[in-house]
């Protein structure tokens, strides 16, 4: 039975990519809700029914457990998943609090969409899980149209991060959470921006690594296929400069109720 792995567009492939790493041999799923993207400008209640739709859909297709790759969705719809529907549902906040505070001491900086860090999810579970912990939160919403734009580095990119992290440099931050799947893209930009001296923490790889407890090695055919809700247009060359050429099994588009 396959994995289930969605988000609202090319980011959560930041996930897929680490659980292939973990798990080479299983089958994944994965939905990219492309015509709503983003989420993180989209309401609770928007987003909550945008996952229930994508967990609907997963299950039917036999999805064995669900991971939410999108913060966004983690912070505010997983809870509900869980409640509705009856197979395990991942979100990555937890194993993202738990490689953030594994990574050392000192202030810790959070970048994501508006709605991610406005849910003050992870600066909650931050606090919760280490008491006195100091966190520096920062919304950081037009990364994200950057990645889905493919500008993962040059000079509009470097100035639109350098004044987003303007303030977790000034708290001198020693580790910052990329509390968005869309991030890990901008690893070469983030660290040249915040130096040698603050460690990234990447949900993605985190996320792979807590479920490496709890899944199951099924030996299948370590096929992905993608289903997106717009037209798939460039989609799959980004998608095998990714995750190399032949990684996609098939790739289809769906319509989804509210789509």
């Amino acid at each position: 039975m396959p994995l289930g792995v969605f988000d609202s567009g090319i980011g959560g492939l930041t996930v897929v990519r680490a659980l292939r790493a973990a798990f080479p041999q299983r089958d994944i799923l994965y939905v990219g809700d492309t015509a709503r993207v983003p989420y993180g400008n989209k309401s609770a209640e928007t987003v909550q029914t945008y996952s229930r739709e994508i967990a609907d859909f997963l299950e039917q297709k036999g999805a064995e457990r669900i991971v939410a790759a999108c913060n966004t969705a983690s912070a505010l719809a997983v809870e509900s998943l869980a409640k509705t529907h009856h197979l395990p549902i991942h979100g990555m906040i937890e194993s993202g609090v738990a490689a953030a505070l594994a990574a050392g001491e000192g202030p810790v900086g959070v970048i994501g969409t508006s709605a991610t860090i406005a849910s003050g999810a992870y600066q909650k579970a931050l606090m919760r899980a280490r008491p006195g912990t100091k966190v520096v939160a920062q919304a950081t919403p037009l990364l994200v149209p950057l990645v889905e734009e493919g500008w993962l580095d040059g000079e509009v990119t470097e100035k639109v991060v350098r004044q987003y992290l303007e303030l977790l440099i000034r708290e001198r931050i020693r580790v910052l959470v990329l509390a968005c799947t869309h991030y890990p893209l901008l690893k070469g930009v983030l660290g040249k921006v915040l130096g040698p001296g603050v460690k990234l923490v990447d949900s993605s790889e985190a996320c792979a690594e807590a479920l490496k407890a709890s899944e199951i090695r099924r030996k299948e055919k370590g096929e992905l296929k993608i289903f997106l809700t717009d037209e798939p247009g460039p989609f799959l060359g980004r998608v095998e400069s990714f995750l190399g050429k032949g990684a996609v099994a098939s790739i289809e588009r769906i319509h989804l109720p509210h789509g």
